[in-house]
């Protein structure tokens, strides 16, 4: 048997072993029906329900300690909710078995706040952690390659792969966490905060990467934010979190047309009122308006070190709260679980 002939014998054997799903081809890929957490005596949800489109970017919103991350850790298995039924890309994650959460888990990607790397491996290492939790089998040669192109494709450098978290900022920590996020070219992408303690420049980026990424990936994205900005420049949708469940869901208009006391103040409030001044202006600029991502489609993911990159100069802070939150976190899909949201949040 020629070398072509074994090479090509050794790929079938291993898609025998590990089968790539069929992508999801259903309308919602996230479906929760009347959540309920509790955390001792405090009711986090009761009688959440929330759908999300295929691949649309919903922003999650809602006051400190209305559960925005308490539903994103239901989503992704890592809270186990006291009522309720959660399905993702069509499976029950309430109701999974190990086998299922294994397979489920290659699926999404996750960017928790502060990037949340494991501070004793190098980029590209961290990049690498779901490729060997997955995918063991894939070439030392291979497995580099992979995590390499998908540090350029968050924007940062090429030899930003190897350094360690403590050698980068805040910001190019994130987009390490991105590329981490991207290893196994996921249906779904999860971030939490993704901007948070970037300045406004480095945060509009990071925006604007999201949307690029969103397009040229066909992802789904659930975002959970406070970033007016980024609501008003990439956000389709955005569910609100209030009253322990999702009061609404919409565009932003169609939010602005509802009645209740804390989505006006949100968006009517004066930082409202800034974000929606600066999107009027963009769009007298020709640019595209609040769940028009079209206009921005298009942009080819970079495939050399020059594209879209941020450099060693990136001056934003550490993370949202100063610390590294390096290495206090368990892997799941090769991304590491932040524990520094408090229960509430």
């Amino acid at each position: 048997m020629t070398e072509t002939a074994q090479a090509a014998d050794l790929v079938r054997q291993e898609e025998k072993l590990n089968p790539i799903p069929e992508p999801f081809e259903g309308e919602f890929p996230i479906r929760v029906r009347g959540l309920k957490n509790v955390f001792g005596s405090n009711v986090i949800h009761e009688g959440l329900d929330l759908d999300v489109r295929r691949g649309e970017i919903i922003g999650v919103v809602g006051g400190s300690g209305t559960g925005k991350s308490v539903l994103m850790r239901s989503i992704i298995g890592l809270q186990i909710p006291q009522e309720g039924t959660i399905e993702v890309l069509g499976r029950s994650i309430t109701d999974a078995t190990d086998d299922d959460d294994i397979d489920i888990r290659s699926r999404w990607g996750i960017l928790f706040q502060g990037g949340a790397l494991f501070s004793t491996l190098t980029v590209g290492e961290n990049v690498e952690v779901p490729l060997l939790e997955f995918f063991p089998e894939i070439h030392d040669e291979l497995r580099h390659e992979i995590a390499r192109y998908k540090v350029v494709m968050s924007g940062l450098p090429a030899d930003a792969t190897g350094k360690f978290p403590s050698e980068l900022s805040g910001g190019m920590r994130k987009r390490a966490g991105l590329a981490r996020a991207l290893a196994l070219d996921p249906e779904l992408l999860f971030l939490d905060e993704p901007t948070a303690g970037l300045d406004p420049i480095g945060a509009a980026a990071f925006d604007a990467l999201i949307a690029e990424l969103q397009q040229t990936l066909d992802l789904t994205v659930f975002l959970i934010t406070h970033d007016l900005d980024t609501l008003y420049e990439i956000c389709d949708r955005v569910a609100v979190i209030a009253d322990r469940k999702v009061i609404a869901v919409g565009t932003i208009p169609e939010l602005l047309a509802t009645d209740h006391p804390w989505i006006q103040e949100y968006f009517n409030g004066p930082r409202g009122r800034a974000a929606r001044d600066s999107q009027d202006r963009a769009e007298a600029k020709g640019r595209a308006a609040p769940g028009d991502r079209s206009a921005k489609a298009g942009v080819a993911v970079p495939d050399t070190a020059t594209d879209t990159q941020i450099s060693d100069t990136d001056t934003s802070d550490t993370d949202s709260s100063g610390t590294d939150n390096s290495d206090t976190e368990k892997s799941d899909s090769g991304v590491a679980a932040d524990k520094s949201a408090d229960d509430g949040e």
